[in-house]
């Protein structure tokens, strides 16, 4: 059934990386449960599975989605006649606000490390200046980008989410000094397209270089400060939603929000100023006391 699996659209719909993620995982179920008929899975059985994993949240949220989409294909298909994943419910995500925000000054940092003219600092701009996401930047290359504005669907939108970017003058400066491969900008030392996973530990070891703290060493955290500046910079909910490819508005308003309150603070702060100087000053000692005596 696996394998019927893997001819299908639901499978060939999954990014690449996701069909990697999924067949690792596929592999593994098949190791320690191959010999059990897809029938007999229960969904006590994907409970058990579940909890062997409990301790890495993440790997358990990509056990179950992986075990849904098989079972959910095979229900429809007919191969089996209950959907051992339903209602079973994904781990408690940790409270938080996810991958940590740069800082201007992480950036500063990184920029001092990695000069123009670097793979590195090519690998920062892209992420700062277009605001995609690891797994776009790494298929970002000259054929997305025509009259200045790079053209692309989105990953995480299973493809079907595009966005349009207009190379900035800052970017570009970046591109023209490279190095940037053929088939993408972002490259390894052989001037090759990395995996998205390659991608991520490459950076983060450039970001431990240039003495950015380990919390903010993933390339998801300047997406984050790519849409802070934005925000800061007037930006609506809806341009944010077309830049970073968004549908929902709910991100883009966390963002406008923040810029709101911290805009809206910085001006009561200058209105409080304001009112203390309107106060008339207290007379000092010495000519309250000779006014009292006159």
């Amino acid at each position: 059934m696996l394998a019927r699996y893997r001819e299908t659209t639901a499978w060939s719909e999954l990014s690449a990386a996701t069909r990697r993620q999924r067949d690792n995982i596929f592999a593994g179920v098949l190791n320690t449960a191959g010999y059990e008929p897809y029938a007999k899975i229960t969904a006590a059985a994907i409970e058990a599975g579940k909890e062997r994993r409990a301790h890495t949240p993440h790997q358990c949220r990509n056990f179950l989605d992986a075990m849904r989409g098989l079972f959910r294909w095979a229900k429809h298909a007919g191969h089996v006649k209950i959907d051992p994943t339903a209602g079973v419910s994904n781990p408690p995500r940790k409270q938080g606000d996810g991958f940590k925000v740069w800082t201007e000054d992480d950036v500063a940092a990184y920029e001092r490390r990695w000069h123009i003219g670097t793979r590195q600092r090519v690998w920062l701009d892209i992420l700062l200046y277009t605001g995609l996401r690891r797994g776009d930047v790494v298929r970002l290359g000259r054929q997305h980008v025509r009259n200045a504005v790079a053209t692309l669907k989105n990953e995480k939108g299973s493809f079907k989410v595009e966005v349009n970017l207009p190379i900035l003058s800052v970017l570009q400066a970046t591109l023209d000094a490279g190095p940037c491969g053929d088939l993408a900008f972002i490259c390894g030392e052989r001037g090759r397209p990395l995996t998205k996973e390659s991608f991520g530990n490459m950076f983060k070891d450039a970001c431990k270089m240039a003495g950015v703290n380990a919390p903010k060493q993933a390339a998801h955290g300047l997406r984050k400060v790519a849409a802070t500046r934005a925000a800061e910079n007037g930006a609506t909910e809806f341009e944010l939603m077309a830049i970073f490819g968004w549908t929902d508005p709910k991100m883009a308003a966390h963002y406008v929000k923040a810029a709101n309150r911290r805009r809206l603070a910085a001006q009561a702060m200058e209105k409080l100023n304001a009112s203390r100087t309107s106060i008339p000053a207290p007379e000092p000692p010495v000519r309250a006391a000779e006014a009292k005596a006159k």
